[in-house]
């Protein structure tokens, strides 16, 4: 079998980045990317048969260090317009998070 290695966001961007910026704005995939939540891209990136389990683990632990990097990657193909938007979405979330952590110190 001939697997490709899979890389940081190239892959990623070229298999969902259309799709996803051609629709609607994705609130609701901003939010479950944003709460670690990467079950969806996984599957899919599984399903290509172009990627091997260790590549798409390897994939999904990246994306929880950094999940931000999973919203750019989908990301690689909008407008300037639309990345604001989802950069807006993003920092409200981020900023939700950070209210509810201080709320429980």
């Amino acid at each position: 079998m001939n697997v490709v290695q899979l890389n940081s966001g190239g892959y990623v961007a070229a298999i969902f980045s259309l799709d996803f910026v051609d629709a609607a704005f994705h609130g609701d995939a901003v939010e479950r990317i944003h709460r670690g939540e990467f079950d969806e891209w996984a599957s899919a990136l599984a399903r290509t048969g172009l990627f091997g389990n260790r590549a798409v683990a390897e994939t999904v632990q990246s994306w929880r260090d950094d999940p931000r990097s999973l919203l750019e990657a989908l990301l690689a193909d909008a407008d300037e317009m639309t990345r604001k938007r989802y950069d807006v979405a993003w920092q409200a979330l981020d900023s939700a998070a950070t209210v509810g952590s201080v709320a429980y110190a």
